[in-house]
């Protein structure tokens, strides 16, 4: 029988992005999901459940998602993961937004570049990527263990914004469609933002999907 998964929700910094601690409380070893602000927070929350983190997985490039990244990455000496087109946003103020906000955030490369179908090993635990595009050109989600984390891709109620550079309406619903909502229904669904919400609730009641 497969373990269940240690899933800790960290609503973090200025835009509440939620970031995620997931664990295999087997073997111990854990990832991190989008590491966005208050890394001492974070940090703290990992050594909470005794974890060794491995890897960071950053949904997509936005600064929000990978304001606290270098400095806990400097102390798990993790490697981090990213869809492949959103690679670039980790170097580059501009694409990642943080210049339009008056910063200039930038972080070093990608240890490891994700593309749909990959899997992210975690213990005994696996999560397969699933690229979905629309909100970011390289935004992925992760799903396993009837969990699927969507960045900002699906909310409760709602979906990601399109109107960022590198946004697409079009795709972002294809990905929506294609990928999401072909889960079990009884999914649960980790956004970037906000509650969680499951599979079923947005294919049956999001006003944008529907």
């Amino acid at each position: 029988m497969n373990s269940q998964p240690i899933i800790d929700i960290l609503e973090l910094g200025p835009f509440f992005v939620n970031c995620y601690i997931v664990g295999d409380p087997v073997s111990k070893k854990g990832l991190i999901i989008d590491p966005g602000w208050n890394a001492e927070e974070i940090i703290a929350h990992v050594n909470r459940y005794d974890l060794t983190i491995e890897s960071i997985v950053i949904t997509h490039g936005h600064a929000d998602h990978i304001v606290a990244l270098e400095e806990v990455r400097r102390n798990f000496g993790a490697r981090v993961m990213i869809g492949e087109k959103d690679a670039p946003m980790l170097i580059d103020p501009s694409a990642n937004l943080s210049a339009s906000m008056g910063e200039e955030l930038t972080t070093k490369p990608a240890d490891k570049l994700l593309h749909d179908g990959d899997i992210i090993q975690v213990g005994k635990l696996q999560f397969t990527v699933l690229e979905t595009p629309g909100h970011s050109p390289g935004s992925i989600s992760l799903y396993g263990h009837d969990v699927v984390f969507t960045g900002d891709a699906l909310f409760l109620g709602s979906i990601g914004r399109t109107d960022l550079p590198g946004g697409s309406h079009e795709m972002l619903l294809d990905s929506i469609q294609q990928k999401l909502l072909v889960l079990p229904e009884e999914t649960i669904v980790y956004s970037g933002h906000g509650p969680d919400t499951t599979i079923g609730q947005e294919r049956d009641f999001n006003p944008f999907l529907t």
